[in-house]
């Protein structure tokens, strides 16, 4: 069951296209994966419609308008194709994946790896901000570390675990500097991870780790 989602100003920001493609590309899934906010976003989006609607008819005269609509309901309608529902599958260390609708196109990303963790950069060109593909393998944790800046995990498949609960698939979690966590999963888990900073470990010998933090940025 998914617990944690995103926030109604994020969501509203979605509807109305004003996040940058990596968040987008994380509300959309959990969209996907979340009916209560998929209702949310679908109330957002039509209220959008309805205020547009009115703004153009206090722009227009009842002739003009009347003209209007006369020259669109006289055009022919043309039926929409459905909408294809892809399904990507991926294999990453000998499991098998299938990546949603919003991830696709990416299902031939280049994968590196650095122990049981392995990263596949998302080529979304938005500057400090990354966004990957991240697998932790079976029986295995991130240190403990906290965050230079931001960092949003969406779950993809399977669970994790850290100091404040369990996590599923669809769950949207996003921590920062006030965060400290250690991610561990005992069957392995996918997660889509946007960032805008290094990770930065902080117990104990883990600190020595801090040089490679990048690679999970």
């Amino acid at each position: 069951m998914i617990k944690h989602h995103p926030e109604s100003t994020m969501i509203q920001a979605f509807t109305a296209g004003e996040l940058p493609a990596s968040l987008s590309i994380a509300v959309s899934i959990h969209l996907e994966l979340c009916p209560h906010c998929k209702a949310i976003a679908a109330k957002m989006t039509q209220a959008l419609a309805d205020e547009e609607f009115n703004e153009e008819l206090e722009l227009s005269s009842n002739d003009d308008f009347s003209a209007m609509m006369a020259n669109i309901t006289a055009e022919p309608v043309i039926p929409q194709p459905e909408p294809k529902n892809v399904a990507s599958e991926i294999e990453v260390e000998e499991k098998t994946y299938t990546l949603p609708r919003a991830l696709s196109r990416f299902a031939d990303s280049k994968w590196s790896g650095l122990g049981n963790i392995q990263r596949a950069r998302l080529p979304l060109e938005e500057g400090e901000v990354h966004a990957s593909l991240l697998q932790i393998g079976e029986d295995s944790a991130i240190p403990h570390h906290t965050h230079k800046g931001y960092e949003l995990t969406l779950l993809l498949d399977g669970y994790f675990e850290d100091e404040s609960g369990r996590y599923e698939k669809g769950d949207f979690i996003i921590l920062n500097g006030e965060h400290q966590h250690s991610p561990y999963t005992a069957e392995g888990c996918l997660c889509y991870t946007v960032s805008n900073a290094p990770l930065h470990f902080t117990s104990g010998v883990s600190k020595l780790l801090n040089p490679i933090g990048r690679f999970l940025y």
